[in-house]
């Protein structure tokens, strides 16, 4: 059984980057473009992990966050913000890992995931490939 990802991002570019690199190393991908669409996603499939951007439309990265710690049923999934600010910001600080978008994605996610999912199933599929 592989590890349930959710990918939320405006950018089909970014989305589409992300998701491959995932799906590549094993992991089911959903992906949604913004929060609303992330919060249905997650209310029909809880994923174990959250890769969101920041600036979307309709509901932010900010807002879902938000929901998502505010929620017994969901602050429990680590989350990895996306964004294209190059200094800290709160948000930071409520994300569990934070992927700088202009720097290379692949090295920043292949990081993160080694530090957030420490299962050594999980820790073997991350690092697959590489």
């Amino acid at each position: 059984m592989s590890l349930l990802v959710l990918v939320v991002d405006d950018s089909m570019l970014i989305r589409h980057t992300v998701c491959r690199f995932l799906e590549e190393r094993g992991y089911t991908v959903e992906s949604a473009t913004n929060g609303e669409d992330a919060l249905a996603s997650i209310r029909r499939s809880m994923p174990q992990l959250v890769i969101t951007d920041i600036e979307m439309p309709r509901m932010s990265g900010d807002e879902l966050i938000s929901q998502l710690k505010g929620s017994s049923e969901t602050s429990h999934i680590p989350i990895v913000i996306l964004t294209s600010c190059t200094r800290k910001t709160a948000v930071d600080a409520r994300a569990d890992f934070a992927i700088r978008k202009d720097i290379d994605i692949n090295d920043q996610l292949a990081k993160a995931l080694s530090n957030l999912l420490s299962s050594t199933t999980v820790s073997r599929s991350a690092t697959a490939g590489q």
